[in-house]
Formats: C-alpha cells, structure tokens, sequence
C-alpha cells in the first residue's frame, strides 16, 4: 500500500468515515461526512452490489463530498454525508440488516441523517426509523414527506429555466426541443413540466413501460411528447436542451462531441465522465448546469420533513434554485470560468463563512442542529 492508497489519504477532507459490519444480518456499509460545518451531515444511503470494497469506499467518499455542495447550494443548514451498503438488495435487503445499518447510523448521534438514494426507499427509511430516528424520507403515514421525486423534478425545471434566461433571454422553455434520457421517477415529472411549458420533448429509457406511460400520458399534449429507441438516438437528434435524468457519467468522451444541443440540464447525479468533460462542453458553447445545483429538490424536501414537512414550504425552496442558477450562469460568464467552478466558489463561500460562526458540530444535545 502506498501512502496515497492509505484511508487517511482516500478520505482527505472528510471529517469522519465509519465502517459498518455485522456478519449476522449481512451488513457492510459505510458512512461517510464530508463537512458539518453548515450542520448534520444529511446525504442519502445507497444500496449497491459493488465489484469490490474500494468502489464503495471510492463512491461513497466522492459522494459525500458533492452532498456538501449540494446542500450549501440549496441554502440549507446541512453539511455533506452519505452512505453505502454493499451488495444486491434484491438478495441481502431485510428487515435484521436495515436495523442493524439504523443502529450504527445511530452511534453516530446525529452527526448524520440519512434518506433514500439508489437501491433504497420510503418503507426501508420506516424500517431504518425502528432503531434510529436520524431517518429522513419516511413514508406519510409514519410522519415522513414520502417520495422526493415530485420535487427533484421541480427543481431541475427550475436550473432548466435558468439556462433558458441565461441562453436565450427568456426564463421558458415554450417552443424548445427537449430530450429527457430517463422517464421514471424524476424524468417523467420533468416531461410534465415541460409540457405544461409548451415544449417539444424527446424521450428514452431502457424501459419501454416507462416510455409507454409517459406517451399515454401525453398523447394529447401540444406541441407533443415522442420517443426515439435509445440515448444515441437522443443526443444525435435536432435538440435545444438534453437532460440525462438516469445514471451517472451520461456525459463522456464519446457523447459530448455529438450532442446537438446547446444546454444541458437534466436529473442524473455524476453526470460528467471526468472533470475535463466541462471543458469540452465550454469549448463547444454548451451551456452545463452543474447536477447538484438544480437536482437539489429531493434533498431539499427531506430537510423540511425534519421540520415537519409542509410541501408548499419545501416548494418554494425548491423554487429558489432559479435564482442561485441564475446568479451562477452570470458570475460564470463574467468571469470567464465554467459554471461548475462558479458554482463550488459559492458553495465553498458558504461553507466557510458559517461554517465560522457555527464551528464543529458536535452532534446530540451539545450543539445546535
């Protein structure tokens, strides 16, 4: 091992990774917060069947990190956590082995609050919530918000009609073509908006039934919704805005220099390839909305729900991701700098300006949340 192959090296600038195992039940986790300098890391516990250890730790680090700026973006008072469980849930995911993760997310007193992310859902967080009460994303009945997908798809509604402004002077997206790769939970609200918008949308999704719903939904709609077979035929089709709203890396190497579209916004988290993809879209004039500026409906939702969830409150937080988006998309181009940097300079601004006045949260009862 190397120096920089040691844990200490891996989680720099992380405050805390925890390790979980309990051979009973079949658990293996781990829980990482990047920052609790705005408050309780809140981040998301994502339940994948990784091809070994070191992906999982290498994900959950490089998630954690991103929930640090997401949430600070977002104006909440949250710092950055997440969490991995290792292994296929269809196999492993039981009642023993979520209490058991809810036991350990307990331990750790606060310090982070978890939700639903991949591989995870509501009744899991009213199983996790047995043992912890650190549980966001809750079902209604058992005093949570439910699902966050209704909001996600807000926001990015919103980032999206701030490239619009930014772009084309207008905040609307009436009369641009759309194409939204990934029609389930988030993608299919964000057709709804844009249809609502008067906009022509393009979709696909490695499900048909997912394509067939959206369809059914809108046979009616104005100026239309059609569907094309797969993410190629999307992003070489004659596009304004595409919007990957499925799984990560959507943006690489390869895809980039045959996008037509000359915005890119969409729901999917890691959306770039590699930290050289921003260039490539700079250089050919594409607009990027940064994932975790305008998917952050989902996170801001379940933050509410810890004050006791009021939709029409976390709406109109959600509803403010227009503004921030707008603010970057102008700060960028008058600095000359890619949104996504201009974007971590006002994260990392919050950050370090309350995370000052706040200093080191402490978790429980000895700091305020």
């Amino acid at each position: 091992m190397t120096e920089n192959d040691t844990v200490f090296a891996r989680a720099d600038g992380h405050e805390q990774v925890v390790f979980c195992n309990d051979p009973a039940s079949g658990l293996r986790a781990v829980i990482a917060v990047h920052s609790t300098a705005l408050g309780p890391a809140l981040g998301g516990t994502r339940f994948y069947p990784y091809a070994n250890e070191q992906d999982a730790v290498t994900d959950v680090l490089n998630l954690s990190k991103g929930m640090s700026y997401k949430n600070a973006l977002a104006g909440l008072d949250h710092g950055g956590g997440k969490a991995v469980i290792i292994g296929d849930p269809a196999e492993l995911k039981g009642e023993a082995l979520l209490r058991s993760y809810g036991r350990f997310v307990a331990s750790l007193g606060g310090r982070y609050i978890t939700a639903c992310d991949v591989g995870t859902y509501v009744a899991d967080m009213d199983v996790i919530a047995r043992e912890c009460r650190f549980v966001t994303g809750r079902s209604p009945e058992h005093g949570g918000a439910g699902d966050s997908s209704v909001l996600t798809a807000f926001g990015v509604f919103q980032g999206m009609r701030a490239c619009a402004e930014a772009r084309w002077g207008e905040p609307t997206l009436a009369g641009r073509r759309v194409g939204v790769a990934g029609v389930g939970k988030v993608g299919r609200h964000l057709v709804a908006h844009l249809v609502e918008d008067g906009a022509e949308v393009v979709v696909t999704d490695v499900s048909d039934a997912a394509v067939r719903v959206v369809l059914d939904r809108h046979a009616d709609a104005r100026p239309g919704v059609s569907a094309v077979a797969d993410t190629d035929a999307l992003i070489a089709a004659d596009l304004d805005v595409y919007a990957p709203c499925a799984l990560g890396g959507a943006l690489d190497d390869a895809t980039v220099p045959r996008l037509t579209a000359s915005v890119v916004c969409g729901a999917a988290n890691n959306q770039l390839a590699h930290p050289g993809v921003e260039k490539d879209l700079a250089d050919r004039g594409i607009l990027y909305a940064p994932d975790y500026l305008v998917n952050a409906g989902g996170v801001i939702q379940v933050a509410d729900e810890i004050e006791g969830f009021v939709f029409e409150r976390a709406r109109a937080k959600a509803a403010k991701i227009f503004d921030t988006s707008l603010q970057i998309f102008r700060s960028a181009e008058a600095e000359g700098i890619p949104p996504a940097v201009a974007a971590d300079r006002l994260a990392e601004h919050r950050m370090a300006e309350i995370g000052r006045l706040r200093g080191f949260y402490l978790g429980g009862s000895a700091s305020r949340p």
